[in-house]
């Protein structure tokens, strides 16, 4: 005779069936950061996407930032449950703010890759902030993946401003990027001070402010937009932005945070190949590659130095 629930009495039934048992777990939340990581890599499908082409290019990026800032904000924020004030949750913001408006602006601006790998520089800006702000003990293993990362950035803009000059927008763009892992690296600071809240409320905290702060001056451009722009405005901020945390956040129960930040390196790694593939799309320049490559070598050296040593806060997550 079974229960209600389909067990035999006196069986368990806190046990989960076992065609289920593979998605439990690590494999569950490896597989949880690594649909965010190909999902955050969207973002230069929308941002290089035709449908936003009549938008002026010198301000597409920052009305960009703004829309899909607030339709993030508003699917994270019902996952909310222990807001709380911190006066140091003001620079987190402004940081996250500065970060989102470069890094699109960059992406109108130049490639995709230049500015997903200039952006990736953030953890190497992290590490000279802790040992010029913060007086972190130094590792001298982390002077590899800062040589790696340095040369690489080195790489990119090094050649990106001999064949554009730094006035010029695609100069600008590359200048952008590196800004924008700066201040990357920033709100990953100001996250590692803020450990002890809850990490949904402050991704909603970054989202909702950024577009309260660019509100103004988007409402001031008065670009107006049709509903079908709209819809993928909504998409970019639900699909690129909003649901890849809330994934990522569940991922990184099961996972380590150095094991889910070398996973979401693949953002990074897929950004210029989408924009590649749709029709009509960019190909990156070889020095691009190149310097492409150096980074990611320190980023991956970085994480696995981090596993090794146990030190979760390494990663930057």
């Amino acid at each position: 005779m079974r229960d209600s629930a389909g067990s035999q009495p006196g069986r368990s039934n806190d046990r989960p069936p076992k065609r289920l048992s593979w998605f439990r777990g690590k494999t569950a939340g490896r597989l949880s950061i690594l649909a965010a990581a190909v999902m955050w890599s969207t973002n230069g499908l929308f941002v290089k996407s035709a449908v936003f082409a009549d938008w002026p290019q010198d301000t597409r990026g920052t009305l960009l930032a703004f829309y899909r800032a607030l339709f993030a904000g508003l699917l994270v924020l019902p996952a909310v449950r222990k807001p709380r004030f911190d006066v140091r949750l003001v620079p987190m913001a402004l940081a996250f703010t500065a970060m989102n408006v470069a890094f699109l602006q960059s992406m109108t601006l130049t490639t995709a890759a230049n500015a997903i790998w200039l952006q990736s520089t953030a953890p190497l800006w992290v590490f000279l902030f802790g040992l010029t702000l913060y007086r972190d003990p130094r590792d001298p293993r982390d002077l590899i993946p800062l040589v790696f990362g340095l040369a690489g950035a080195a790489t990119i803009l090094s050649f990106e401003l001999r064949a554009n000059s730094v006035d010029s927008r695609a100069g600008i763009g590359v200048l952008l990027g590196l800004l924008s892992g700066i201040f990357y690296a920033g709100v990953v600071v100001s996250i590692r001070r803020l450990r002890n809240e809850e990490g949904t409320f402050l991704v909603a905290v970054n989202h909702l402010a950024a577009a309260a702060f660019l509100a103004p001056y988007c409402l001031w451009l008065r670009q107006p937009v049709s509903a079908y722009q709209f819809v993928v405005l909504a998409a970019f901020g639900f699909f690129q932005m909003g649901v890849p945390y809330l994934l990522f956040a569940r991922g990184l129960r099961d996972v380590s945070s150095q094991e889910g930040a070398a996973i979401a390196l693949l953002e990074p790694v897929l950004v210029p190949i989408w924009v590649y593939l749709v029709p009509g799309g960019e190909r990156p320049a070889p020095w691009t590659i190149a310097g492409a490559a150096l980074i990611l070598t320190g980023l991956v050296w970085r994480y696995r130095s981090a596993s090794a040593s146990g030190d979760a806060s390494a990663a930057g997550q």
